[in-house]
């Protein structure tokens, strides 16, 4: 339940600094202006300059390859990106090869992975064939899954797949090109223009595809074109059939439990058809069993856990809708005089904790986006580009969050007491605890007897709103609401339902069990949900709202009256628009409801059982009335900064500080991210040749590491042997036994060695080949250091995630619903 009753919109953030003479403000900067820079070098030569405080977005490498390229500027490295391709797997009318499983799977082979790192990325990434990769916290977990399918670019094979499936199904090869009852087929791959790695992935994957003998056609075009052309259409239209993707994260997770479930399974909405019950809809019931089981935490150990997830991926890679390429790790520049930047091993430099804590030589900041503007915003099904969350992220404070280096969950707007007694054992749920009931449209008290696996309480820690208004419980109350109600369908024509949000509601709603309100800034949260680390069971039972209850009370009744939808698909299915807050006519609607919520005195059934005044409810609709007439726009949250304007004209975007003294958080709360230490491996001493039958040691040297992990694999890919090891005064040696080397083969063989620290899960990699002999060859051994490590790539930038990206910044999600950390870019 991850963020609860978190409108997922939220995921903001908060300020940091130490210095008593600011002690008043809560953030360094007064006001932080976002605007719009298209082209990559223009953007780089005004960061130099000093006209922009940094880039969100990833300079290529070859401008940053000299240190005169760097001058005037601080160059980050950063992980937690990826590069994808979703296959459209639908049966329809007009031919799709892709609709067999054995087709898709054949890209795997047809994609060069290496090729698309090192030449494409300059080295900058590393090859995947999952959605965990390196340097994931759970790549390690699964690493034996993935090397066995031994992937290997081979356009060969892919055709042998490939021209076997497409004869099975009646199709014929003449004169080089694939027909079915004589027509050409025809494959539309939708090519992400505006990002040169994926042009010339779709560009190079079009040129397989056309030697093969198909007919291509290249459809080019951004995010919003892609939301309309791939996420917004029926897969069984064939619009298109491959899609170049692009992932970033707003958040490092050590424990992820949507990542699966957003990559690889439909009950999450993110796969073709996007559980629209108009569409053609892609199913796998494995996958979506596999995957609930990993969100909904039923699993007794870390054991069941990790092997839960080891099925799901094997099962994720062998269907091969989505197919993983790369993890990237992006370069982002900042002006020399900027300070403060924490570098989020998710988010990366645009983590939500580096506007709060940059400061410059001004009172203002400048920061250029690639796009100001690429999809709604809105705090149920909206806010899902990388773009928005940015910005989002610092608007919004969300109940809990992500550490940055550790991925574990800490608390930021609450304090909480975890009382459970494992999995198999329940707690007693007092009879005046409640649960919303969709059918009576009231608070009920739950049954005599009911039980509970784990209860959490929570202390929150409320200010003003931006608009002035007090947060109060009614907040929390109206958005578990929200989550039961629209998380549940009744009917048909049930006007609560979203085809993206109610699937992703439905499961975490079948965990709560019941609240119990204790005072005005405290509850008792039950609910159904185990894991063996406290800190997770927080998260899921935390109950918030990044917005006031009557801007949702709005919005709901915006969408249930047809003039607006939650989600992109919906908005598609309906000819409406897809709701968003900072659109000056999304926002007049809600303006209109508001204004008709206090000319009717209405209160909505959420909170009709509560004790307000009517000048209560008056008060909260003046003041967000007020707000949007004079900003233009409905964004009102609670975090350190406020959205003060949104031109699409000058493709600005406006945030100015939230000094109000309600706010908990003041300059410096955040610094303790800025210096952080990663493993390093300094050296390693190995032999180029190791005799057959004959033991060896391979000597390590490593900084800042607790301990190693290796993996030895013959030239099958198979793994032959694995170990940790602990490091003790920065030395390691890992002794091959002859036993071992019985089991590898006389010659190519490979190593791979992970450095890896307890403080920061960001492990360092090394992986290199050696040959195994059964002559007696003698070579000198070979001594590697950072210099020489040719198979590393950008030492100092491997992390763990992108994920599970994991983006997070905010997307809002009510109530149980798990945060998205995922973004599209």
């Amino acid at each position: 339940m991850k963020k609860m009753l978190v409108i997922i919109l939220a995921l903001s953030i908060i300020v940091i600094t130490h210095n008593e003479v600011f002690a008043e403000k809560n953030t360094f900067v007064d006001s932080i202006k976002f605007i719009q820079y298209l082209d990559e070098n223009t953007a780089l030569e005004e960061v130099r300059n000093g006209n922009l405080d940094m880039y969100y977005y990833r300079i290529s490498s070859d401008r940053l390859e000299s240190n005169q390229s760097r001058e005037g500027l601080k160059v980050f490295d950063s992980t937690g990106g990826s590069y994808s391709i979703l296959v459209n797997p639908a049966e329809s009318e007009k031919f799709n090869p892709f609709s067999s499983k054995d087709a898709r799977f054949a890209l795997n082979y047809l994609v060069d992975r290496k090729m698309i790192v090192n030449e494409l990325m300059g080295g900058y990434g590393s090859p995947i064939i999952s959605y965990y990769g390196p340097t994931d916290p759970e790549y390690l977990t699964i690493i034996k899954q993935l090397e066995s399918f031994n992937f290997k670019y081979n356009p060969t094979l892919a055709e042998e797949i490939i021209s076997e499936s497409l004869v099975e199904r009646g199709a014929v090869k003449i004169d080089n090109k694939w027909k079915i009852e004589d027509d050409e087929i025809q494959i539309t791959i939708f090519i992400r223009s505006d990002d040169p790695v994926r042009k010339s992935i779709g560009e190079i994957l079009s040129a397989e595809l056309e030697n093969m003998g198909f007919t291509v056609k290249k459809d080019y075009g951004d995010l919003n074109k892609a939301f309309v052309v791939v996420y917004g259409s029926n897969p069984a239209d064939s619009k298109w059939n491959l899609y170049t993707e692009g992932w970033g994260r707003s958040a490092f997770v050590k424990y992820d439990s949507i990542g699966l479930s957003q990559m690889y399974s439909p009950w999450f909405s993110n796969m073709p058809g996007f559980n629209d019950p108009t569409y053609w809809n892609y199913e796998n019931k494995k996958l979506d069993e596999l995957t609930q089981e990993i969100y909904k935490g039923s699993f007794e150990t870390s054991e069941k856990r990790t092997q839960l997830i080891q099925e799901a991926v094997v099962e994720g890679i062998n269907e091969s809708v989505r197919i993983f390429l790369a993890s990237k790790i992006d370069q982002y520049v900042v002006n020399q005089n900027v300070e403060g930047v924490i570098n989020d091993l998710g988010a990366g430099v645009p983590s939500r904790f580096t506007p709060i804590n940059a400061k410059n030589n001004d009172n203002e900041l400048v920061i250029a986006v690639k796009q100001i503007y690429q999809g709604a915003w809105n705090p149920v099904m909206g806010l899902t580009d990388t773009y928005s969350r940015q910005i989002w992220g610092i608007i919004s404070d969300p109940v809990t969050f992500k550490h940055p280096f550790t991925g574990e969950t800490f608390p930021v707007r609450a304090q909480w007491e975890v009382e459970t007694l494992g999995l198999n054992q329940k707690i007693e749920v007092p009879i005046e605890a409640k649960m919303w009931d969709p059918t009576s449209q009231k608070w009920n008290n739950v049954p005599t007897n009911t039980l509970a696996t784990s209860k959490v309480t929570f202390d929150f820690k409320f200010s003003n709103w931006h608009n002035g208004q007090s947060m109060d419980m009614n907040d929390i109350l109206h958005s578990l609401y929200f989550t039961i109600e629209w998380g549940t369908q009744n009917g048909a024509n049930d006007k609560t339902f979203d085809t993206e949000f109610t699937p992703r509601a439905a499961q975490s709603i079948q965990t709560i069990i019941g609240i119990n309100q204790i005072d005005s800034d405290t509850i008792e949260v039950y609910v159904d949900y185990w894991h063996f680390d406290e800190n997770e069971i927080a998260e899921w039972a935390a109950l918030w709202s990044p917005i006031p209850w009557e801007i949702t009370s709005s919005m709901e009744k915006a969408v249930m009256d047809g003039k607006v939808s939650f989600s992109r698909s919906g908005a598609t299915a309906k000819s409406v628009n897809w709701l968003s807050l900072i659109v000056p006519k999304d926002a007049e609607i809600i303006k209109e409801n508001l204004q008709e919520y206090k000319n009717k005195e209405f209160i909505p059934n959420s909170l009709k059982q509560n004790e307000n005044t009517q000048r209560y409810y008056e008060n909260r609709y003046e003041s967000s009335i007020k707000w949007i007439e004079e900003n233009n726009h409905a964004v009102i949250s609670n975090g350190p900064f406020y959205l003060e304007s949104y031109s699409p004209e000058s493709r600005t975007i406006i945030v100015k500080a939230f000094d109000d003294e309600s706010y908990p958080f003041k300059i410096g709360k955040w610094s303790e991210f800025e210096n952080v230490q990663f493993p390093i491996i300094k050296k390693i001493d190995m032999d180029k040749i190791i005799q057959y039958g004959e033991s060896t040691d391979i000597l390590i040297e490593a900084e800042n590491t607790d301990s190693i992990l290796y993996f030895l694999m013959d030239s099958k890919g198979n793994i032959q042997a694995s170990e940790k090891l602990n490091v003790k005064e920065n030395k390691v040696t890992i002794e091959i036994t002859s036993e071992i080397t019985e089991k590898l083969q006389p010659g190519a063989n490979s190593i791979k060695v992970f450095a890896i620290s307890n403080s920061v899960l960001k492990p360092d990699f090394y992986e290199s080949s050696f040959l195994i002999s059964k002559n007696n060859v003698e070579l000198p051994s070979a001594m590697i250091s950072i210099s020489n490590i040719e198979n590393k790539i950008n030492h100092n930038t491997w992390m763990i995630p992108s994920i599970l990206i994991i983006v997070i910044i905010g997307v809002i999600t009510y109530a149980k619903i798990k945060v998205n950390r995922n973004r599209q870019e």
